[in-house]
Order: C-alpha cells, then sequence, then structure tokens
C-alpha cells in the first residue's frame, strides 16, 4: 500500500507540475463524487500544500444528483469529519435527466448540468481552477468512445482553459492507471 500512495503522488506531481496544472496562489474547487478517484484526487492534493512550498487552496465540492440516496448526507459527514472545506449541493438534476422531456442521453445532460453548477460555484468561490478526478483509463476510453460513436478523434485534455482562460479544468491524476 506504501508504494501505490508513493507511486500516486509522484505521478499526480509529476503531472501538475509538467502541465502547470497548479501554482501559488491559486484557488482550486475540487469536484468530489465520492468515489475512489475523486477521494484520492482530495486527499492527495491536500498532502501536496503540507510538502511543497507552493501555496494553494482547496474546497471539495459534492453534487447529489437527486436519485434518491442520500449521497450529500454522507459526503457532508465525511468532509467535517476529515475536517475538509466544502460545499454540497442537493439538486434534482438526476431526475430532470431522466424525465420524458429530456430528448438528449441522461447521462450526458446530468454531465453538463453538474459541470455548468461546479462553473457557477468556482466563480462565487473565486476558484479559477476545477480538479477533476480523471485518470489515464478515463482519457484512453473517452478517446475511444468519441472514436467509435463521436466521430471525432479527442479526448479530454490535462488541462482545458475555459471562458477565454478565466476558469481551467485540470485532472492532475492523467498519467495514473486506475489499476495502480
Amino acid at each position: 500500500m506504501a508504494f501505490v500512495h508513493k507511486e500516486m503522488k509522484r505521478l499526480m506531481g509529476k503531472a501538475i507540475h509538467s502541465k502547470g496544472m497548479i501554482e501559488d496562489g491559486d484557488r482550486v474547487l475540487v469536484g468530489v463524487s465520492g468515489g475512489k478517484d475523486s477521494l484520492s484526487l482530495l486527499y492527495l492534493l491536500r498532502e501536496r500544500i503540507k510538502r511543497i512550498p507552493i501555496d494553494y487552496h482547496i474546497t471539495a465540492v459534492h453534487v447529489d444528483p437527486g436519485f434518491g440516496v442520500d449521497s450529500a448526507g454522507k459526503m457532508e459527514d465525511f468532509f467535517r469529519e476529515n475536517d475538509f472545506e466544502y460545499r454540497v449541493f442537493r439538486t434534482d438534476i438526476g431526475i430532470r435527466a431522466h424525465s420524458k422531456e429530456n430528448r438528449e442521453n441522461p447521462c450526458f445532460l446530468c454531465s453538463r448540468l453538474r459541470r455548468k453548477l461546479l462553473f457557477e460555484l468556482a466563480d462565487e468561490l473565486n476558484c479559477g481552477k476545477i480538479a477533476l478526478g480523471h485518470h489515464k483509463d478515463d482519457l484512453i476510453e473517452t478517446f475511444f468512445l468519441n472514436m467509435f460513436f463521436g466521430a471525432s478523434l479527442s479526448t479530454m485534455l490535462p488541462v482545458q482553459e475555459l471562458f477565454q482562460g478565466k476558469l481551467a479544468i485540470i485532472r492532475p491524476l492523467y498519467l495514473i492507471d486506475e489499476d495502480l
């Protein structure tokens, strides 16, 4: 287990450093679904603050899509117990995405609505970066999905600037294999 933790820290540090993902003074919103990837990202980013001479601020954010399971309550307890600065939002995004009125793929719409909420919150909290827990396998899978179903050769970028550089989505785990 110590090797895995050390290797994750090394690869995430390499990703952040090589792509200039986080700089001194940055305010970073960390999207936390509650899964292993986003929770690992949250812990590793907090741990990194203590080890490096770059000072940045993180705020954990969880968006509960409203599927009936109280993920918001569980995440709120987790953030509080582990002393993370956080925001939790209870929404009806999942219900709207699966409604009869929705003519799009429910997963696509749910993702787009969650992302919109994260953008709005990043602006409200004066965060210039949104960190997401996508790892190497996610980027590869997205490439193949786009190639076969989207008719394009594209994937998620490690750093994706938006709104004329006012905001950037960063993926610090992009060098890490899911199986690690």
